[in-house]
């Protein structure tokens, strides 16, 4: 299709994935494209992304979404961070938070200056550095323009179906088309492969340029249609099932994801305006789907108001998440589990770099390759960034934690926990989403210790370093201090009653 004009874009499948995509292209491309949304009501949503990172706030400006309207609608709350509970050792409990903690310079990163503060006995709790992670710690929550300074970090906790629907409002006022149904075949061209139209169970033939795969872990267009194979990453996360139910809730809302370990993975608690969303993470092969029921039910706090749900699901990526004239974005396109919330991000990155690279003159090979190496290149580092906190347990409960901590992991991790552990040495590569700062809190956090660090701190006295890190946190206190409390400020921000 090199030199065929691309103005047809036909969206397969709704949800979270497709209805970003079909928001985001109409709004931002609107006058150049006929976008077309095909989904049925009969097939079900995953919907485990309830929680997001900072980037989903940046993403929403980009397209012009209302804030104060978009947390009413969906009955979000904020997040400022993920609390890790056992994971380090059983009774462990470090918040990964948002935004920067502390102040380094261009010589070294504030780990430095905390490792050897911390070695002359003046260090206090390297989190208490970081303005965004104190107001986790403190319930505490405001929006930029009510936030002391003027600045914060933050995501939202949301409902997956409330959002689409949301987001489907938006798309359709701004003259995307949506066809109730489903697919039963899809039309490629004899000669090229590329996909003409899809075939749907009515008759009805949907002809398109462009084709976005938004259809889940089946991928019915990137997978069962034009075979762009999977790479299985189940030897480094074998983390396989979830179990998801939906709880009242028992008190207010904390403005972090909750993330608990248990002997054979991990549960997830999100607090909503309405509800909070569970889920328990495991390895079937140290689990079964009964003894992971019985856990979750055990582990609940609130009466529950769905039943509980499995999701299968595997860990890897598609090696092409653009082949041909088809972009498959969101569980289409790959998977890794929902540890550090970046489900919904992936769609909308993905999303952006479809808008930035448009092949309003054809698609060509070009930039499909160019979108599939940026593709590849954040998913593997979410990945390494993932494998990080299972690698860095000490537990010895069952057999679960050990095998996790013994695995062969990736080389690129291998050579990121070497330089820290000898050097206390973190970086972020530029197609990489988690900075410095995550990395050095879960590594810090789960009790990797440095050898060695660098001598910058040394520059000043220990009177001078000491009265630097203590005014830091005093300031960072006494702003948090001047917060809301996170339930209070969403009183006020969105009063409407929850139905």
């Amino acid at each position: 299709m090199d030199g065929h004009q691309v103005r047809k874009v036909v969206i397969a499948g709704g949800g979270t994935a497709g209805w970003i995509a079909a928001t985001a292209l109409s709004r931002q491309l609107g006058p150049f494209l006929d976008i077309t949304l095909v989904e049925s009501e009969e097939i079900g949503t995953v919907g485990v992304g309830e929680s997001t990172i900072p980037t989903t706030h940046s993403f929403h400006r980009l397209i012009g979404i209302d804030e104060r309207d978009f947390v009413c609608a969906t009955r979000s709350t904020f997040k400022l961070g993920i609390l890790f509970e056992d994971w380090g050792r059983i009774g462990d409990r470090y918040i990964h938070s948002f935004g920067s903690v502390g102040r380094g310079t261009w010589m070294g990163d504030f780990q430095h200056l905390w490792l050897e503060a911390r070695a002359q006995g003046h260090a206090g709790d390297f989190g208490a550095h970081g303005f965004e992670h104190e107001a986790a710690r403190a319930h505490k929550f405001a929006t930029a323009d009510k936030a002391p300074g003027g600045r914060i970090n933050y995501a939202y906790h949301l409902e997956a179906s409330l959002y689409a629907r949301y987001l489907r409002g938006l798309a359709e006022k701004a003259g995307v088309r949506r066809i109730e149904g489903k697919i039963a075949g899809v039309d490629q061209d004899p000669e090229t492969g590329f996909i003409r139209a899809l075939a749907m169970e009515s008759g009805e033939r949907v002809e398109g340029d462009l084709f976005i795969d938004c259809t889940g872990f089946r991928g019915l267009l990137i997978e069962q249609t034009l075979k762009a194979s999977f790479e299985d990453w189940r030897h480094w996360l074998p983390t396989d099932s979830a179990i998801a139910v939906q709880t009242k809730a028992v008190g207010p809302a904390m403005p972090y994801t909750r993330a608990i370990a248990h002997r054979a993975g991990w549960q997830w608690r999100i607090p909503l305006q309405h509800r909070v969303g569970n889920g328990l993470v495991f390895a079937s092969e140290h689990m079964s789907e009964d003894q992971a029921q019985a856990l979750l039910r055990e582990r609940l706090e609130g009466e529950m108001l769905t039943e509980p749900r499995l999701i299968r699901f595997k860990a890897g990526r598609r090696r092409k998440v653009w082949d041909r004239n088809c972009v498959a974005l969101g569980l289409a396109s790959g998977f890794i589990e929902p540890l550090e919330s970046t489900s919904i991000h992936l769609i909308m990155i993905a999303v952006t770099r479809l808008i930035q690279s448009f092949p309003f003159g054809g698609v060509n090979e070009a930039v499909a390759a160019r979108f599939n190496e940026l593709s590849a290149r954040e998913l593997i580092g979410i990945r390494d960034f993932i494998i990080l906190h299972y690698r860095l347990n000490q537990r010895d409960d069952g057999d679960f934690w050990p095998r996790m901590r013994e695995i062969e992991i990736p080389d690129t991790l291998a050579r990121r926990i070497d330089l820290f552990r000898e050097n206390a040495l973190a970086w972020q590569d530029a197609e990489e989403l988690f900075r410095i700062d995550s990395w050095t809190q879960v590594m810090l956090g789960q009790r990797l210790e440095p050898k060695s660090w660098h001598r910058l701190a040394r520059l000043m006295t220990p009177a001078q370093l000491q009265q630097a890190l203590g005014d830091l946190r005093a300031n960072i206190a006494k702003a948090v201090a001047a917060m809301p409390a996170h339930q209070d400020f969403l009183d006020a921000y969105c009063p409407s009653p929850i139905p």
